[in-house]
């Protein structure tokens, strides 16, 4: 079975977040329509500014969208109100960047990791809550004997495992991986990759993982949308991606990407030019100003996204001349 021939476990449709300032609605979130499937990973990469960590956030609903749907498990979820999502928290869940800033510095990890399951009522007895607490340190490699240490005790490598450990603790489907290794040093970082990795494969997690870092997601992800501006310019399969990508931004982000090899000399393709700015952005492509192939049609409208090889979506007005 394809996939096309399963049912998504969630899905966005035109979803859209706008904030508004001074100067006009600001477009965070910009007609974003994807789909992920259960057990299946979708990188979400680009630059720090082009809506990654709203569109996580969004469909969670812990930022109301400004329209658009939402669909987990084939319930629209997008004009559910606060009474509606509390049961449904339990099946979706978040993992922070900065571990240090998403925990309580009061609490120490036994009672960082509870509370969700003392918040949501899942166990009744303080037994069965100390229990399950412990099972969770155990599952995400946390020694017992840390279990009264405070977050400024632990190095950041332990701190992202009390996040994990917390959003495991409902037994959720679904989970937002917002920059989750970004702070860590590089040995941490392997290490908290595989133990996500391990986790998905043993209780089926569903995972969209946020990331500057398209090194990272290679080994990560199944697919991969990137973004520029609020937009998703191209999502492909993640091999796919790497080994043919067609829009200039992906390529340009992959020409970035560290060799480790002293004889091989790294070609950086050129950026040039000011980004434009996500405040009420014109009907044009959003990378015409810093794209080198920039020709009269790209500043006609905005490209849409479209499948031009299976599986390989691509908004790029010249896609067939520059491929």
């Amino acid at each position: 079975m394809n996939k096309e021939e399963k049912t998504p476990l969630l899905e966005t449709i035109n979803l859209k977040k706008y904030f508004k300032t001074g100067s006009g609605l600001l477009h965070a979130v910009d007609s974003i329509n994807l789909k992920l499937y259960r057990g299946e990973t979708i990188g979400v990469v680009g630059e720090s500014g082009c809506g990654k960590s709203t569109l996580g956030r969004t469909i969670l609903k812990l930022i109301e969208p400004t329209s658009g749907e939402i669909i987990f498990e084939g319930k629209n979820i997008s004009k559910l109100g606060t009474r509606g999502m509390r049961n449904l928290r339990k099946e979706m869940q978040i993992i922070f960047q900065d571990p240090f800033a998403s925990l309580n510095p009061r609490h120490t990890v036994y009672q960082a990791i509870s509370e969700p399951i003392r918040f949501s009522k899942l166990l009744k007895t303080r037994e069965e809550i100390e229990e399950r607490t412990l099972e969770l340190m155990r599952t995400v490699g946390l020694a017992e004997r840390y279990i009264n240490a405070y977050p400024h005790e632990l190095d950041g490598g332990r701190r992202q495992r009390i996040g994990l450990a917390r959003a495991l603790s409902l037994n959720p489907k679904f989970i937002v991986c917002d920059e989750p290794v970004s702070a860590l040093d590089v040995s941490i970082q392997a290490q908290i990759l595989n133990l996500l990795k391990d986790l998905q494969e043993q209780m089926g997690l569903t995972y969209i993982f946020i990331t500057h870092d398209l090194d990272v997601v290679n080994h990560f992800a199944d697919d991969i949308a990137v973004m520029y501006l609020g937009k998703v310019i191209e999502k492909a399969p993640a091999e796919e991606l790497f080994r043919n990508p067609m829009h200039p931004y992906t390529k340009a982000l992959l020409s970035a990407i560290p060799v480790p090899d002293v004889n091989v000399r790294m070609q950086l393709l050129p950026m040039k030019g000011e980004i434009s700015s996500p405040i009420e952005p014109g009907d044009e492509c959003r990378f015409a100003k810093r794209c080198p192939y920039t020709e009269c049609i790209c500043k006609e409208k905005t490209p849409e996204l479209r499948e031009v090889s299976p599986g390989h979506f691509l908004a790029c007005a010249r896609y067939t001349e520059l491929n």
